[in-house]
């Protein structure tokens, strides 16, 4: 795509549709907290195994919410390259953690898609609480980066059909990297969630992270064959269609479930961070070695959008660290003293599990 001829009309939808689920995706992950912290008191908390959240009415709200801003994502990316939507993903995380600043140890996870300037608004309206000027350069900078990814990124590939897609998802290299991503999820799941999914929070975001790579291939291939469904093109009549449905579910459910266990065992501050890094990585790789998107570019347009994807980096890096601090308040380094390892803190004073797991531990 040249810079003279600016978005094109798919991209712009999809950046709409981004765009617009981050309200709904964000605030049901308030919901979803609340309504696990309220089944955690009376019942088996996630964390631990348990599911006594799905006889909690607020979770189940929180749940739906998110539905209503996951449709919208999965629109975008029927519209839109991964490569575009994906590192999104970063607006959102930062809404779901600032509503959480009200404690140290609340936690959140998962991905999606926008909303910056509503995260500012939730924490001073709901939480009354302010950011540091650190906090501030970071939510810029998270604007910046996506703002740079949007104006270079690639055009949608024209499809014009679900068998197409299929092609591309069973050419050698992308089932390599899918056999990759299965194998190294058995070993997350079997050998290592067992013994270290409670203390090591590499183990949850390995498996949601890997699990949705796939996940946003498979979204992404099915709203594909919907939107060439609706506009005439009945794609449901092809095998591979219900394949990827498939796929969606099995992911979806995986993802879900570990999802619910990080959201319960660690806190938002380590959590976020390391999930948007490993699952943003992990789908444009994906993205690329199935869609192809970087063909469609020249080597100015993808280090210029690598450059916008670490821009943003370092926007929610700052934002997460400096979460907790407010201008002449005493920072994390000042007090790391006061922490140690033997209390789940890091070094860096940031405690690594939620309070409910430090208790039932």
């Amino acid at each position: 795509m040249d810079a003279d001829k600016g978005m094109s009309s798919d991209n712009i939808k999809g950046l709409v549709m981004a765009l617009s689920s981050s309200l709904f995706i964000g605030a049901s992950f308030i919901v979803k907290k609340k309504g696990l912290k309220k089944a955690g008191a009376s019942g088996v908390r996630a964390g631990v195994g348990g599911y006594s959240y799905l006889y909690e009415p607020l979770w189940w709200v929180g749940m739906i919410t998110m539905v209503v801003g996951e449709i919208a994502n999965f629109a975008a990316y029927a519209f839109a390259p991964a490569i575009l939507v994906t590192p999104l993903g970063a607006l959102s995380i930062i809404i779901r953690q600032v509503d959480f600043i009200e404690s140290q140890t609340f936690e959140t996870l998962l991905n999606a898609n926008s909303g910056i300037f509503c995260s500012a608004a939730l924490a001073h309206i709901i939480l009354r609480e302010k950011l540091h000027i650190f906090g501030v350069l970071g939510c810029i900078l998270c604007v910046v980066g996506s703002t740079t990814i949007v104006l270079h990124a690639p055009p949608e590939r024209e499809i014009e059909s679900v068998k197409e897609v299929w092609d591309l998802a069973t050419e050698p290299a992308f089932l390599l990297y899918a056999a990759s991503v299965i194998a190294a999820v058995f070993t997350l799941v079997v050998h290592f969630v067992p013994q270290y999914g409670q203390t090591h929070v590499m183990v949850y975001i390995g498996v949601c992270s890997l699990v949705g790579s796939l996940s946003v291939m498979s979204v992404k291939a099915l709203g594909i064959a919907l939107k060439l469904t609706f506009s005439g093109m009945n794609q449901l009549i092809f095998p591979q269609t219900w394949v990827f449905i498939m796929v969606v579910g099995t992911c979806v459910i995986t993802q879900m479930n570990y999802l619910n266990k990080a959201l319960d065992t660690f806190n938002t501050a380590v959590v976020s961070p390391i999930y948007y890094v490993m699952f943003t990585s992990l789908t444009i790789l994906a993205s690329v070695i199935m869609f192809k998107d970087w063909d469609r570019q020249n080597p100015t347009q993808i280090v210029t959008e690598m450059c916008g994807f670490v821009t943003i980096l370092g926007g929610t890096f700052l934002l997460h660290r400096t979460k907790d601090m407010v201008d002449g308040s005493p920072s994390l380094s000042s007090r790391h003293s006061k922490l140690t390892e033997d209390d789940n803190f890091d070094l860096e004073g940031i405690p690594l599990r939620s309070a409910e797991s430090l208790r039932s531990s």
